[in-house]
């Protein structure tokens, strides 16, 4: 049975707070919640919180104790000093290493094929059950990535970071993360690439929001991107992300990443202005019957 990641180490800081444990549900409940319920619900047996060890006890009692009767919960820490040696954390640097490094956290606790989610970011059912059926035909060199179009994810209240990709046949054919994205006065969407230039990117570009699937192996071409990375001198602010790592395995022919379509809706909390929209769109899909409520009762 699949295993689902949830990374979960980020305090929030456009957000001013630890928006994992916000109610967003009429009943209190939070976006996570709703993440576990539709994983529970596909077939995900296990689920791996990957979290920040000083607001531990915080999250264990807000979140995990929820879930402990319905489906095996487990805990990993992310550290800024999990390095394989012989590297060491830059002087300056103060925050871990980013959305491939949370993953790392759980290479310890990872033996079947898992999927990966933002612990704030609202996916929707049918993309649980899409992942959960590719992770029943998933081998080696085989990764999935749920994508949704560009337009569909942007936040009214100022500037996202997405991945961008490039597909073909079903199959990514590159993702480069595009930072700082917005949509302009008269109507264009523009981002700051990692190049430092910014370009127009069209609407319906399928973007990834980290949900990802993978085999369990895809833990070993992780560890070994990730020292690349480090190789390659991150200086005190670079970030090891999902994307780029992917991108990375992809163009040396290492790993075929097919892009699972979903007709799921995808929203989440950057601002704490997204908040009030995202209360209203959890209401609606009560409404049209996607969720109980309360949600667990």
């Amino acid at each position: 049975m699949p295993t689902l990641i949830v990374l979960a180490a980020g305090m929030g800081s456009r957000y001013g707070g630890l928006k994992q444990l916000d109610p967003m549900g009429p009943a209190g409940e939070t976006v996570l919640d709703y993440s576990v319920f539709d994983a529970i619900r596909a077939g995900f047996d296990r689920v791996i919180f990957v979290i920040r060890e000083d607001f531990a006890e915080a999250f264990r009692a807000g979140i995990g104790a929820r879930f402990a009767d319905r489906i095996r919960v487990d805990y990993a820490f992310q550290y800024l000093d999990d390095l394989p040696e012989p590297y060491m954390p830059p002087a300056g640097r103060t925050k871990p290493w980013g959305t491939s490094h949370a993953i790392l956290a759980a290479r310890h606790l990872v033996d079947s094929p898992f999927a990966v989610i933002n612990a704030d970011d609202f996916y929707g059912r049918d993309a649980y059950a899409r992942a959960a059926e590719f992770l029943g035909t998933i081998t080696a060199r085989h990764c999935g990535l749920v994508a949704y179009p560009l337009s569909n994810t942007l936040s009214d209240h100022g500037q996202v970071n997405r991945g961008i990709c490039e597909v073909a046949s079903g199959v990514l054919k590159s993702v480069e993360e595009v930072l700082r994205i917005s949509q302009e006065a008269d109507g264009s969407i523009t981002g700051e690439w990692l190049d430092g230039i910014r370009r127009d990117i069209t609407p319906e570009s399928p973007v990834s929001m980290n949900f990802w699937v993978f085999p369990a192996e895809f833990m070993v071409a992780l560890q070994a991107e990730f020292v690349k990375f480090l190789s390659a001198g991150i200086g005190v602010t670079g970030e090891f992300y999902i994307p780029s790592a992917v991108d990375s395995l992809i163009r040396q022919d290492k790993t075929i990443c097919h892009v699972i379509k979903t007709d799921a809706s995808w929203f989440g909390v950057t601002y704490p202005e997204d908040k009030q929209p995202v209360m209203q769109s959890i209401r609606a899909l009560i409404a049209a019957g996607e969720y109980p409520d309360p949600l667990v009762g």
